[in-house]
């Protein structure tokens, strides 16, 4: 079985939100040190997304996996399956103006939040590379916010 199998795997399980959730200062440090180029330890397609705090006003950084859909980044708002929005999430609804950091290079995005038949795409996408989504979404009992990031010039994701 390979790590990435194996990831996905555990994903589905309670216990994994845990771990995953105890190990984000960790990712964060990694980011820092890399200056973006490593993110979610390696596990997933994964980016900094920094948005503005909708009380405070300043910037707050998230590492986040990221699905790439054309041009842009597909975030979601899983928070480990919580039965509340990440705040991040709630940042993007405030003011969708944010950045990206993917592999070390920062990209200005503009945040829309999915809806419809192009977030069942997304979704059914999303959970095919990620399972974890969708136990996180059923523990969760609410509708994840699925963002997409339009790159405010154009880019392809890596």
């Amino acid at each position: 079985m390979s790590p990435r199998s194996l990831v996905r795997r555990l994903g589905r399980q309670r216990w994994s939100a845990r771990c995953g959730r105890a190990l984000v200062p960790l990712d964060r440090l990694v980011g820092r040190l890399s200056k973006g180029r490593v993110v979610g330890l390696g596990v997933l397609p994964s980016l900094v997304i920094t948005t503005t705090g909708r009380r405070s006003g300043r910037p707050r950084d998230n590492p986040l996996a990221y699905l790439a859909d054309n041009d842009a980044y597909v975030v979601i708002g899983s928070n480990w399956g919580r039965a509340h929005h990440p705040a991040w999430a709630l940042n993007l609804l405030a003011e969708p103006a944010a950045t990206v950091l993917v592999r070390g290079e920062r990209i200005p995005v503009r945040a829309r939040l999915v809806t419809g038949e192009e977030r069942a795409r997304l979704w059914a996408e999303a959970v095919a590379r990620w399972p974890g989504y969708q136990a996180y979404a059923d523990r969760a009992g609410r509708p994840l916010h699925m963002f997409r990031l339009d790159p405010a010039h154009p880019h392809t994701p890596s």
